[in-house]
């Protein structure tokens, strides 16, 4: 199994380092997101400062909607997907690579607007064991659900529209859990981040279940 996660997340990898869709288009689409967050707030700089997780979230979840997309989008053409099935590669773990994938394109963009957040935002650290933690564990939950409901939605004519619908009211408890967490770990709330970490721990370890169990299914079934 994990040997075929590796062989597949390094065939997503290669096909996104090579189209460089992610760099040329997603990475644009979500600073351009933090930036007019900011001229909406620009009036009201503690505001902005109270908010500044919620919309690095709200950016994050838009990208890996993005992602997930892209990634179902490769296989749709020239039969890529009838060649997965009959590929012989283990079910889970073609799971466990498209989602180690999705997750590894997230973290970059993480990367980049977490910079923007600073810059833009003018945010400060208090705890980086819990923003790091919380990012790697939401990115994780992101990725896992989001390929699940990727591949419901692979199948149908309008999968394009279809996708935001299913995963982004199904990835609530990320938002939630992931904002008050990092409002926590900036110092711009006196909540419990920790226990919020282990809502986005227990949202991951369902889906990244769910995904090995039911993914071989839902690979024949669409």
């Amino acid at each position: 199994m994990w040997r075929d996660a590796l062989t597949v997340v390094g065939k997503d990898l290669r096909v996104e380092i090579s189209s460089r869709v992610t760099t040329t288009q997603v990475a644009p689409y979500a600073v351009l997101v933090l930036i007019l967050f900011g001229f909406a707030f620009d009036q009201n700089h503690s505001l902005l400062d109270q908010a500044a997780p919620g919309l690095f979230w709200v950016a994050v979840l838009l990208c890996s909607v993005l992602a997930v997309q892209r990634s179902y989008a490769i296989e749709s053409a020239d039969g890529t997907r009838d060649a997965l099935r009959l590929s012989g590669l283990d079910p889970a773990g073609i799971f466990l690579g498209k989602a180690a994938a999705v997750a590894a394109q997230l973290v970059a963009l993480e990367a980049l607007l977490g910079a923007g957040v600073v810059i833009l935002f003018g945010t400060r650290l208090h705890d980086p064991a819990l923003l790091i933690l919380t990012a790697v564990v939401a990115t994780t939950g992101l990725a896992a659900s989001g390929t699940v409901y990727g591949m419901v939605a692979s199948g149908l004519r309008v999968r394009e529209t279809l996708l935001p619908l299913l995963v982004l009211p199904v990835v609530a408890p990320v938002l939630l859990g992931a904002t008050q967490a990092w409002m926590a770990a900036l110092g711009l709330s006196h909540a419990d981040g920790w226990r919020w970490l282990s809502l986005l721990g227990s949202f991951a370890a369902i889906y990244l279940a769910l995904g090995a169990v039911w993914f071989s299914t839902l690979l024949e079934e669409t």
